[in-house]
């Protein structure tokens, strides 16, 4: 992909209220929060921010804060000194200074260690840090590109986010709407993915019959444009060799097709489990962190049981079951539950240790 208009593809409104917006924030040398469900793009808008800024010529890295071990998430970022730890057997560069001159993309910055967001905070104000073991202090030259899929301001009053932080890298907000809100885009898209794939397979173009655009245009797409891609080439993939594709071809592949908190809710069945389905609903629906869920979850039950506490056995009881069902629709892989339930893998860990799930 070669330009903006093949990355962030779309003639919507939201969509070309987006490329402005980007247009006009890229060339400030200005730290930018990316906020956007799963799937929808942020990392494009980051790369399309860097392209179009006067860094394009230099490093742009991409890290993700919740793949990083606690542990190491200092030398990560900051680098370290040979011996300034057991293992340290030589000097190393951290992404600040990888990223020196350019642009460094923090991709689930909520999940950063609070220690660790002090040391940033001096480098977006001072542009300078110091590696693990050293006492000299280096200076930098690097744009902070931050991106987000969860509720920071939720993040900051949980404590899990530094105040100061949040707003020092929310100067510009870009928010990514997710393909729900721009349905209109979604042809184009699927057309898109297709010519891309069968080019890349060098497999002939099939045509997509009058029925398959209205089918894909009412479904959820819960997981976004990234979901779009992967069922246009599962289908690609399963029917080759068909010339033209149907509703019929893409329908077995489109699961949970709509909002799940908008299924009927089964009547006559004892208050309590119609509560408990209510409340699993809105997890579903979220997708988000599920200690940002709890304060939803709380005032819920509290109307049926007043006095009850965020860690009640019951509410713990929901969140347990909530990561169970999602770990086991991905077949343990901890990596996809993590993204399917809108958090960092470091925290869905900390939960199936709190939970002995592990």
């Amino acid at each position: 992909m070669t330009s903006m208009t093949r990355t962030l593809l779309g003639n919507s409104e939201a969509m070309r209220g987006l490329r402005a917006l980007i247009a006009q924030v890229a060339p400030a040398d200005i730290s930018v929060l990316i906020i956007g469900e799963s799937g929808t793009g942020k990392e494009l808008v980051a790369r399309a921010l860097h392209r179009l800024s006067s860094r394009a010529s230099k490093p742009l890295l991409i890290v993700n804060c919740g793949a990083i071990p606690q542990g190491i998430f200092e030398s990560e970022i900051f680098g370290h000194e040979r011996g300034s730890f057991t293992g340290a057997d030589r000097q190393r560069m951290g992404y600040f200074e990888q990223a020196d001159g350019g642009t460094l993309v923090l991709d689930e910055i909520g999940e950063m260690p609070l220690d660790v967001q002090v040391k940033l905070l001096r480098v977006l104000e001072l542009g300078e840090f110091m590696r693990v073991g050293s006492s000299r202090t280096m200076k930098v030259n690097v744009r902070i590109l931050a991106a987000t899929n969860v509720d920071l301001a939720a993040a900051v009053s949980r404590g899990d986010l530094r105040e100061d932080l949040y707003y020092r890298l929310k100067a510009v907000t870009i928010v990514v709407p997710p393909l729900r809100e721009r349905k209109e885009d979604i042809p184009l898209l699927v057309t898109h993915f297709a010519r891309e794939f069968c080019e890349r397979n060098h497999l002939p173009l099939p045509q997509f019959d009058a029925d398959t655009m209205p089918l894909l245009m009412q479904h959820y797409w819960s997981g976004n444009v990234r979901e779009l891609r992967n069922v246009v080439e599962t289908v690609l993939t399963l029917e080759r060799g068909t010339t033209a594709l149907t509703a019929a071809h893409f329908r077995p592949h489109l699961h949970s097709g709509v909002n799940p908190s908008y299924l009927p809710v089964q009547i006559g069945r004892p208050p309590e489990a119609l509560e408990r389905e209510l409340l699993l609903r809105t997890l579903l629906d979220l997708r988000r962190e599920v200690s940002e869920v709890k304060s939803l979850l709380v005032a819920a039950i509290s109307r049926v049981q007043p006095g009850a506490e965020p860690e009640s056995p019951r509410l713990r009881d929901l969140e347990r079951e909530q990561i169970l069902r999602v770990l086991d629709e991905n077949h343990g892989n901890r990596r996809k539950t993590a993204r399917d339930l809108g958090i960092g893998e470091r925290t869905l860990y900390r939960k199936l240790k709190e939970y002995e799930i592990l």
